[in-house]
């Protein structure tokens, strides 16, 4: 359990998680494991800036005690309370008495709620400053990414940038560094996790990142509170949410996505595959109860456009298809072009319900839906071929 010297007097203590499977719940499947990323900042004065949650302390608490006695930290700061940042923050602050806990306002009353209303707590806003010593670190709010509390803590002469859960992936590894690892594997998780967390929150995404770039900050460094720390070519990843944020990095791709009775909407799903692909598009399918959810949208984050497909139970979906609804309505691709198709025997009440479902999630609905009542015969599978085909067209 040593600690990781990432710059000159600033000390990865975190935790690795090779375990866990599911976060936030069972809502998101972290197939990777996780990592629970804390830093020591060592000057005249020493800060700790987040924790690791709670039956990580001893691994957290014996990295930072191969450097500093843990009772002489100064500072505690805590850019984000949700528990997996904040949740070795009380045993902290209990060997460390006289730490001085630094945080938003917004996050005052979320931390005496989780944990005790004891503290000596001092509050910062954007550009308030704290002097280590020749060491000092400059504070950004960062409202909604992902919580009404966040904040950036900002190392001005090392040029780090430390933002919690932003700029981060659920990928637990012996290395440290982004440029160490597989780069499909980091690129994946980076790309899920900005999906499954941040897409809803584009907007607010696309403006701090705006807000940063107008004040000119340099950064040499990038270091999120989950996975890999970014060291070479670090804006590479802003650069990417970025993108991702305005909806502007798409591939040559098509999410379809179903689940079937008996397989009359699979038949009709690889038709519409066939026409997709006639097209010059890769058809993505994914049948629901085989697939992760949040891998789901994760594969429509760059993709061009998605394909929902049901067939008709009690007149609506099949259940198993609701979780994946729920995610486009919550998460909310907006402007992201989709339609739906199913089948059905005396009432087809699927489709409308995927509809409903695309509507709230402020997607771009750009086909009526294509259905097939009972078994689609051979005319109907050579028109879901051409459906496929359009979606295809009006989507490149």
């Amino acid at each position: 359990m040593k600690p990781l010297e990432i710059t000159k007097d600033v000390y990865w203590v975190g935790a690795l998680d090779f375990s866990i499977r599911h976060f936030h719940g069972y809502s998101y499947t972290t197939h990777h494991g996780t990592t629970y990323n804390a830093y020591l900042i060592v000057g005249k004065k020493v800060a700790l800036v987040d924790t690791v949650m709670s039956p990580f302390r001893d691994e957290m608490l014996t990295r930072i005690s191969k450097v500093v006695d843990p009772s002489k930290i100064d500072f505690m700061i805590s850019n984000h309370t949700e528990m997996d940042h904040s949740g070795t923050t009380p045993e902290v602050l209990k060997i460390a008495p006289n730490a001085q806990l630094i945080c938003t306002t917004k996050a005052v009353d979320q931390l005496k709620k989780h944990y005790n209303d004891g503290w000596d707590i001092h509050t910062v806003k954007t550009g308030d400053e704290l002097d280590l010593g020749g060491k000092t670190l400059r504070f950004y709010e960062a409202p909604m990414l992902h919580w009404p509390e966040s904040m950036f803590t900002y190392y001005v002469e090392k040029q780090l940038l430390l933002p919690n859960d932003a700029f981060g992936q659920h990928y637990a590894t012996e290395q440290r560094f982004a440029d160490q690892v597989d780069q499909n594997v980091l690129w994946r998780e980076a790309e899920k996790y900005y999906a499954n967390i941040l897409w809803p929150l584009s907007r607010m995404v696309q403006r701090k990142i705006e807000e940063v770039v107008a004040l000119g900050l340099p950064i040499k460094m990038i270091a999120p509170s989950h996975g890999l720390i970014w060291r070479k070519n670090p804006l590479q990843i802003v650069t990417r949410y970025l993108e991702w944020a305005k909806g502007e990095r798409l591939q040559d791709k098509v999410i379809i996505t179903w689940d079937t009775m008996w397989d009359s909407t699979t038949k009709i799903a690889r038709a519409i595959a066939e026409g997709v692909h006639s097209e010059g598009l890769e058809p993505i399918l994914k049948l629901i109860p085989h697939s992760d959810r949040s891998d789901i949208m994760a594969d429509l984050l760059e993709a061009r456009g998605i394909l929902v497909g049901s067939a008709t139970l009690h007149n609506d979906i099949l259940p198993t298809v609701a979780p994946v609804l729920s995610d486009l309505e919550v998460l909310k691709p907006a402007g992201k072009k989709c339609a739906a198709f199913g089948s059905y025997g005396w009432g087809g009440g699927a489709v409308k319900k995927i509809q409903e479902s695309m509507e709230k999630g402020k997607m771009d609905i750009i086909m009526e839906p294509f259905t097939a009542k009972w078994v689609p015969d051979s005319n109907e599978l050579e028109q879901a071929l051409k459906f496929g085909a359009e979606f295809a067209r009006k989507v490149k």
